[in-house]
């Protein structure tokens, strides 16, 4: 069972978790969604759409992006959580920052999705003490820097152990399992063939004993493979999660929603009949 503040999740079907930008600079929706009410409008359509969590940020972490203050994350986020809290799934906040987690967290949001799986400075106490989800993910360097020249001896090897080393110290803290989530870190400081090995044996990561969220919807990854603009990648996004989940990803991230449920609909009846 999967704690996700007051929901639970049994996860005998993938979750869909749609993204909500409230930005100006994402790499494929900024500035679509980037005023409050624009957000929450999107938002709606998403659960209406079928989306299990929102994940709502306020700061871009494509590559080559850089940091905003704190003050201006939270001027983003803050009003589309208050404006959400009461919606029938849970919301998630996509922050690497403590105070902004804090905040978050006291608005409502019942998961953190922390691109720094909590090495920020507190960043572990302020979700210690609360009944949030967690979600760890890897990456290499900061979004500034990421792309320049990432590199692993055995890029699976090294992801699940820096997950196992952050889950070990979650542990020793006193976070139950039950509230994790795991994420690979599809294009944070990894290049095509790396995004692709991990992809190919996501499988062992399952090994690890913990749901699997994986992100691919839109990025740079499928655009290389079909020579498709950010716009334009729909198929190539729905296509990367139906093989996500195929191969152990309990959770998936996505800008369209509602094309992913219904590939994964058809995909859990065809299941459910070959059992």
């Amino acid at each position: 069972m999967f704690h996700c503040g007051k929901f639970q999740f049994d996860l005998k079907r993938p979750l869909v978790m749609g993204i909500v930008n409230v930005t100006p600079d994402s790499f494929s929706d900024g500035g679509h969604h980037a005023s409050a009410a624009a957000a929450v409008s999107h938002a709606l359509q998403l659960i209406e759409a079928g989306a299990d969590i929102l994940d709502i940020g306020g700061e871009s972490t494509r590559p080559g992006a850089a940091s905003v203050s704190e003050q201006q994350e939270l001027d983003r986020v803050l009003p589309v959580i208050e404006a959400l809290r009461s919606c029938a799934v849970p919301l998630s906040i996509d922050t690497y920052k403590p105070a902004v987690m804090r905040a978050a967290i006291q608005a409502g949001v019942s998961m953190v999705n922390d691109v720094n799986a909590l090495q920020s400075d507190c960043a572990l106490q302020a979700v210690l003490h609360s009944d949030v989800a967690l979600c760890l993910m890897h990456k290499q360097g900061t979004p500034l820097t990421m792309q320049q020249r990432p590199h692993y001896e055995n890029v699976l090897d090294e992801v699940a152990s820096f997950l196992l080393e952050r889950v070990a110290l979650l542990a020793a803290a006193g976070v139950a399992r039950e509230r994790i989530v795991l994420d690979p870190g599809f294009g944070f400081g990894k290049t095509l063939e790396h995004n692709l090995v991990l992809l190919r044996d996501l499988a062992r990561l399952q090994e690890l004993g913990l749901p699997l969220l994986v992100g691919l919807s839109r990025k740079s990854m499928l655009g290389a493979l079909t020579g498709r603009e950010v716009n334009e990648r729909v198929a190539a996004s729905v296509a990367a999660a139906l093989l996500a989940v195929q191969r152990g990803a309990a959770m998936v991230r996505v800008h369209d929603v509602r094309e992913t449920v219904d590939a994964l609909q058809i995909l859990n009846a065809v299941n459910k009949e070959q059992t």
